[in-house]
């Protein structure tokens, strides 16, 4: 919208000495503008320019704050078109996981950084629209819904541009979206890093694309949040806890039956969920007596039909932390052998060899294996126990096989090959889990302060009853 009603502030400094920056600040039918130089010749300049545009008479647009004779295609870009070509751009080499968690992101970041606009949509239709459609490329070429269109059309007339960001202020507003949920609380620590690692992100790529100088975040001043690395060894259960509930996953009919096996390669074999839905057959070497082994070859992470490739839940891929086409080779106990046998002799498996199917002879999916699980610990576990953190998940089934294989005194360097961890993350993660080393350490220490236990109390030495001195 062209308009005639402009202001202007007075140039501000912002920092000191090759870090300062000159702040340029104006307004258009309300709405704030702002770009910073690294010289104050330069600021004054462009200030110049924009005056020298009002007493012309000439209109400037309330999206881009310039004067209409002035707008070229590098300073009318705005950040929702900019967010836009950055989700394309990362799309391809991206796990449908990460592409649904940048989508995530960028919502997060667009809505804050959208100015006063008339005809707002909904704040969920905005939602929806920028998740489902503006930051999903695979929707390209299908015609979104009246109302999501709309919702699109507002996002992209009320978004700021992204020379906007030069202003640390700007920047900050962002910032502080990330630290918060689309409900207005706190964000986990986990989530506020990952959504500030796509805004950073993102900003580079608008340097990279020439539409700013430099990142901008570099000049905040940021504290990451506490991030609980370690796992919650309350979750993690006992071998004869792990059996029970082995057991009354067995007990629970066919359905149970069938994922029997599954949660076992969780436990015995501490695979990922995603990594036991895409085993093979020939993935497995499986004697009749003895230890057998597991050649990993893939996993598929659920993300969705919306993120995949192929409209699938899950899409497979190479193993997390590894190269393209790298295998990871887990021994694997009698127990397991004999469990995996008897499945693949029951069951059989998929045309494309995996052992793991739904009954249409699908990939295993999360609410199926999920709603089984939780029955089991209702079965296995006492009241107390059910309601405490106690294998909540299946996933917590690795985490009770990697501390039993600590706790065994299996090498860190060994059990980080196997479950597919770093050694320095492995112990980092695992840290509360190792148990069995109090008592040794206990006994160097006192060793190392040459303290001998004779019973006597502190204090006690030379306090004798004597009658005083005449």
């Amino acid at each position: 919208m062209d308009s005639y009603d402009v202001r202007f502030w007075d140039i501000k400094k912002l920092g000191s000495g090759t870090a300062a920056r000159y702040r340029v600040r104006w307004a258009v039918e309300g709405r704030e503008h702002c770009r910073s130089f690294k010289a104050r010749p330069l600021a004054d300049g462009f200030l110049a320019g924009l005056k020298d545009a009002v007493r012309d008479r000439r209109p400037f647009d309330s999206r881009t704050g310039l004067p209409n004779a002035e707008i070229t295609g590098g300073e009318t870009v705005t950040w929702y078109v900019h967010a836009r070509d950055y989700a394309e751009a990362k799309w391809p080499n991206l796990a449908p996981v990460s592409r649904r968690s940048v989508a995530e992101a960028l919502v997060t970041v667009t809505i804050a950084l959208a100015g006063k606009e008339p005809d707002a949509p909904e704040p969920k239709v905005l939602r929806q629209a920028l998740f489902g459609w503006a930051f999903n490329p695979a929707t390209r070429d299908s015609d979104p819904p009246e109302k999501i269109a709309a919702a699109l059309g507002w996002a992209e007339r009320a978004s700021l541009t992204v020379a906007a960001l030069e202003d640390t202020a700007t920047v900050r507003l962002a910032l502080a979206a990330c630290g918060k949920t689309l409900t207005g609380t706190a964000a986990a620590g986990s989530t506020q890093r990952r959504k500030r690692s796509v805004l950073y992100n993102a900003l580079g790529y608008a340097v990279e694309q020439g539409h700013l100088a430099a990142n901008p975040v570099d000049r905040i001043q940021w504290t990451a949040p506490a991030v609980a690395a370690s796992v919650d060894r309350r979750v993690v259960a006992s071998p004869a806890q792990a059996r029970s509930l082995l057991a009354a996953v067995r007990a629970l009919s066919g359905r149970g039956q069938h994922l029997e096996a599954f949660f076992a390669c969780l436990y015995y074999a501490a695979l990922r969920p995603s990594e036991a839905v895409m085993l093979r057959e020939a993935d497995l070497h499986l004697p009749k007596k003895g230890w057998g082994r597991i050649d990993l070859a893939a996993s598929a992470s659920r993300a969705g039909t919306a993120w995949t490739d192929h409209g699938t839940a899950r899409q497979e891929r190479g193993l997390k932390h590894r190269a393209e086409h790298e295998t990871r080779t887990i021994p694997i106990p009698p127990d397991l052998v004999r469990l995996l046998r008897a499945h693949i002799k029951r069951y059989g498996t998929t045309p494309d060899g995996r052992i793991f199917q739904t009954a249409r002879g699908g990939i295993l999916q999360d609410s199926g294996y999920n709603e089984v699980w939780t029955e089991a610990r209702k079965q296995a576990l006492t009241p107390a126990q059910y309601r405490s953190p106690l294998g909540r998940r299946p996933y917590d089934l690795r985490h009770a096989a990697v501390s039993l294989w600590l706790n065994s005194g299996v090498p860190a360097t060994e059990v980080a090959r196997r479950a597919g961890h770093g050694v320095a993350v492995l112990l980092k993660i695992y840290a509360h889990c190792i148990d069995g080393q109090a008592a040794a350490a206990n006994q160097r220490i006192t060793d190392a302060l040459g303290s001998q236990d004779d019973g006597q109390d502190p204090g006690e030495e030379g306090d004798v009853d004597s009658e005083p001195a005449a």
